[in-house]
């Protein structure tokens, strides 16, 4: 079928709380059968995806891989919610500190999405990206991983190997960017070339992007400090920079 059949009915299983063998018997299959296709020795027919998407009231589409949605849509631009949107999952109770972190990340990377439009180069953008999205992956399976009963069936790569091909993951996409952003050419990949990289200073961040360069300025100080280079004093930023 597709690596991701296995890994997905194995979820749905657990998250309802279904023996292997009570699955088995409500969906026609024999205990053995079912042990097989979850764990990809063999693969079923089509009759039995749209069984199992029937009976866990999802889509064949989330259960083949096809959309990460379990009814199966398929999200375009226009259909993402923005950052900031209204709503009770925005809302944080209680300590300040997720709130502030949260948007000086945010304001962030609404600067560096601005420099790489200037940039129009897609394969910077998308190296830069995977090594973003990586970041928020592995946070996002720690905190979920903190608790030993969440069942793992979200992720396909297994717990002891993902610290590992994270980091070699991000590491591979941050030498991409950083190639592609001297302009040299790797692969099928063009790199930036001397009139697409835009010229830069606090000075210009603080203009172009007033309500959100002081959260950078901020995010790089607290970073510099982790690294142990202290409170490095900041170019005083432009008096129309908002905090």
């Amino acid at each position: 079928m597709n690596s991701h059949f296995p890994r997905i009915i194995t979820l749905l299983r657990k998250e309802r709380g279904l023996s292997q063998k009570s699955a088995a018997e409500q969906l026609g299959v024999s205990q053995a059968l079912l042990s097989h296709y979850e764990k990809g020795i063999r693969e079923c027919g089509l009759e039995f995806v749209v069984k199992v998407a029937d009976f866990y009231n999802v889509s064949t589409d989330y259960l083949l891989g096809r959309s990460p949605h379990r009814s199966g849509a398929m999200i375009t631009v226009e259909d993402l919610p923005e950052p900031d949107a209204a709503g009770k999952e925005n809302v944080f109770k209680g300590s300040l500190l997720p709130t502030l972190n949260k948007k000086l990340i945010a304001n962030s990377l609404n600067v560096i999405y601005g420099i790489l439009q200037k940039c129009n180069n897609k394969h910077l953008t998308t190296e830069i990206s995977s090594f973003l999205s990586v970041a928020v992956y592995k946070a996002f399976r720690l905190l979920y991983s903190a608790n030993g009963k969440n069942p793992q069936g979200l992720f396909s790569v297994p717990q002891r190997l993902s610290n590992g091909r994270s980091n070699a993951a991000q590491e591979v996409a941050i030498s991409n960017a950083e190639a592609l952003a001297c302009g040299e050419d790797i692969e099928d990949m063009e790199g930036l070339k001397k009139d697409q990289a835009p010229p830069l200073s606090p000075e210009q961040l603080s203009e172009e992007y007033p309500l959100f360069a002081s959260s950078l300025f901020n995010l790089i100080q607290n970073a510099e400090g982790r690294m142990g280079g202290g409170k490095k004093p900041m170019e005083k930023p432009h008096p129309t920079a908002r905090k």
